[in-house]
C-alpha cells in the first residue's frame, strides 16, 4: 500500500460486509490465521467481528475496520425506496 509503513498488509473486503485492513503480517506463520479469518468472515452476515473471535495470530495486526457501506444501486436493484 503507498505510503503505508507496515511491510506487509492484507484487506477483506465483500459487498454488505465490513472491510478489513490488516498489518505487519507475516507470511512465514500468519497464513493460518488468515485462512481461519476468513473462514470467520464468511460465516458474519455483516463481517462484523470483535476482537477476541479473531485468530490469535491477527491480535494487535487490525489496522482497520470499516463499517460495510450502502451502495444506492445496490438499494435500487432490491427496491428499496
Amino acid at each position: 500500500m503507498a505510503g503505508c509503513d507496515r511491510p506487509c498488509t492484507i484487506a477483506f473486503q465483500a459487498s454488505g460486509k465490513a472491510t478489513y485492513l490488516f498489518g505487519d503480517i507475516r507470511p512465514d506463520t500468519d497464513i493460518a490465521s488468515l485462512v481461519d479469518f476468513a473462514d470467520l468472515y464468511l460465516r458474519m452476515p455483516d463481517g462484523m467481528t470483535r476482537e477476541a473471535e479473531r485468530p490469535a495470530g491477527l491480535r494487535g495486526k487490525t489496522l482497520a475496520r470499516i463499517p460495510a457501506a450502502i451502495l444506492v444501486s445496490e438499494l435500487a436493484a432490491e427496491g428499496v425506496q
